[in-house]
């Protein structure tokens, strides 16, 4: 409504009939009015439809309109929340070689691989795609940094040229896993026995990977890397760690809500903010390897105060317990409460550091360990042990026992993450193109995209097929995110392929829907005939969704 109010008038004017409303009516009832042809009835009568038009219409228009932009602007800000939360708590790929790859047509495909600790080893352009169309070159470009570097991962940005890449990334996969480790296949190098053939890849969003690359922090980051490279090493990190790479980025260039820029900015900033710290503090942050923008998500940590804490460690070398944090300048004893319990030391002094157990209540660990006698390393991670003892043993004044019942949780599941594992869609093989799809195909593909009225699904064809909201489950969704959200892995059946439009219309309603609880007499119309009830085409929902995206121009 309110991009229609401030779209320029196309200088048409609507006459309308005058016509007595039914505000003015509620107004002359509320004086006990009505008009009985008296002297001064049309006087009345004006007086009520000019209160109405000039005073109390104007202002139950604006007061309406407020409204409806509140909860607009709310519900808008939600989304885009929701979806920056989906995309911070994606599955991890974790320390893993991966080769990251931005696809452009003109200036080409920027290339960056990054080790298993994210560090840039290695960056190339290749040029697949018009004007130059070198395949073959770029493959073997590609196919030597894989062997070189031992790359078992391939990161595709999901922008221009985004499908074509993707078919250059399957064309590698296939010429790795035919020759693998030929020695001639990288001239001068000895063949690697230790390099990995199963090559997987995925299509992750390079959502704020331009902003990163023209970024103060990667510059410093990797100053002598050109700023179109860049971005290649951002969408290759974002996959072994989304959540690290993507705080790098002011959230608002993310850009994975709709409308950001018609509300309110303030109230934006402030929900996205919350947001991504309620991700990093759920997570933790391993102290010794954060950088400053992961830390400054930390709360009770800003951003002077991370710099800080990153000056102290390259200086000092690695924390060895979190009671060293006391030692960094301007973190005092109150930030220290704040951050401590999202902070964690892996192989340090103490073992609880590792955990999400805060320090001021290392004390009632103590109490558990002398309860059981056994030392912190043989109580963490022993369910079967914790899930014996009473709570209410060892709570007191200061820690009730509900805040017992966290630490024995913690000591349950010591340095646990909260994201879901990291899986790699198996695509069928022989399916490559839209044109290997046939009705009835049951396949597995990830979730690239959800939208109100259902969610795309990556079925590695070059084309993303869509399940209609109807086609999500048996019972009744009104929004595709209540089921699925970008990144799950599903199995879905193939309904109809239109080759020519290039649309892919799909089910997850795999099994018999559930039965209907209930007698026989529930059913209203027992007594109709078969031929009696019409059904519509099962397409409908789909042509009417696929109608949408044309409208949207997507």
């Amino acid at each position: 409504l309110r991009q229609v109010q401030d779209r320029p008038s196309s200088g048409r004017t609507v006459t309308r009939t005058p016509a007595v409303s039914l505000a003015e009516g509620r107004i002359a009832l509320k004086l006990d009015w009505r008009h009985q042809n008296r002297p001064a009835d049309d006087l009345i009568r004006k007086c009520v439809a000019w209160t109405w038009r000039v005073k109390l219409s104007l202002s139950t228009e604006r007061d309406l309109f407020a409204r409806l932009r509140e909860e607009a602007e709310r519900v808008a800000i939600k989304v885009f929340a929701d979806n920056l939360r989906d995309l911070l708590l994606a599955a991890p790929a974790g320390p893993r070689v991966v080769l990251g790859l931005d696809p452009g047509i003109r200036t080409g495909v920027k290339v960056a691989v990054v080790d298993a600790t994210g560090k840039l080893v290695d960056t190339a352009t290749v040029y697949p795609h018009e004007p130059r169309k070198d395949w073959d070159g770029a493959l073997h470009s590609l196919a030597k940094l894989c062997e070189k570097h031992g790359v078992n991962l391939i990161a595709i940005g999901n922008g221009t040229a985004s499908r074509e890449t993707d078919k250059l990334a399957a064309d590698l996969i296939k010429l790795m896993s035919r020759h693998a480790v030929r020695p001639e296949l990288v001239e001068g190098q000895a063949s690697n026995d230790s390099a990995r053939t199963d090559i997987e890849k995925v299509v992750v969003s390079e959502a704020g990977a331009s902003v990163y690359s023209a970024s103060e922090f990667a510059s410093q980051e990797m100053p002598d890397v050109d700023v179109s490279l860049r971005g290649a090493a951002s969408i290759a990190r974002r996959l072994q760690d989304p959540l690290a790479e993507l705080v790098k980025i002011d959230p608002k260039s993310i850009g994975v809500g709709q409308y950001q820029h018609d509300v309110n900015q303030s109230e934006l900033a402030k929900t996205l903010d919350a947001v991504v710290e309620d991700c990093v503090n759920s997570v933790g942050v391993d102290l010794n390897m954060a950088s400053v923008p992961l830390l400054s998500r930390v709360s009770g940590l800003s951003g002077s105060v991370a710099k800080a804490v990153v000056r102290w460690r390259e200086a000092h070398g690695a924390f060895a317990s979190r009671q060293d944090l006391l030692k960094v300048t301007g973190l005092g004893p109150k930030a220290f409460e704040q951050s401590a319990g999202f902070l964690r030391i892996r192989g340090g002094a103490n073992p609880l550091d590792m955990t999400g157990v805060h320090p001021e209540t290392y004390p009632v660990v103590e109490q558990i360990i002398l309860k059981t006698g056994k030392p912190v390393t043989e109580l963490m991670g022993r369910a079967d042990m914790l899930k014996t003892l009473r709570p209410e043993l060892f709570a007191n004044a200061q820690f009730g026992v509900i805040t017992v019942r966290d630490i024995l949780g913690e000591l349950e599941k010591p340095g646990r993450d909260p994201r879901p594992d990291f899986k790699v869609a198996r695509f069928n093989e022989g399916v490559e193109d839209i044109r290997d799809l046939k009705e009835g195909m049951v396949l597995e593909g990830t979730v690239s995209n959800v939208a109100a009225f259902g969610a795309f699904i990556d079925l590695g064809v070059h084309q993303d097929g869509l399940v209609h909201v109807s086609q999500l489950s048996h019972k009744f969704v009104s929004d595709a995110r209540e089921v699925v959200k970008t990144g799950d892995i599903v199995k879905v059946q193939v309904v109809e392929v239109d080759v020519v439009r290039k649309r892919i219309a799909l089910t997850m309603k795999l099994g018999a829907a559930p039965a209907r609880s209930g007698g026989a007499g529930d059913n209203r119309f027992q007594g109709a005939k078969p031929q009696q009830r019409a059904h519509a085409p099962q397409s409908n929902a789909m042509s009417s969704a696929f109608a949408k995206l044309k409208g949207l121009g997507l």
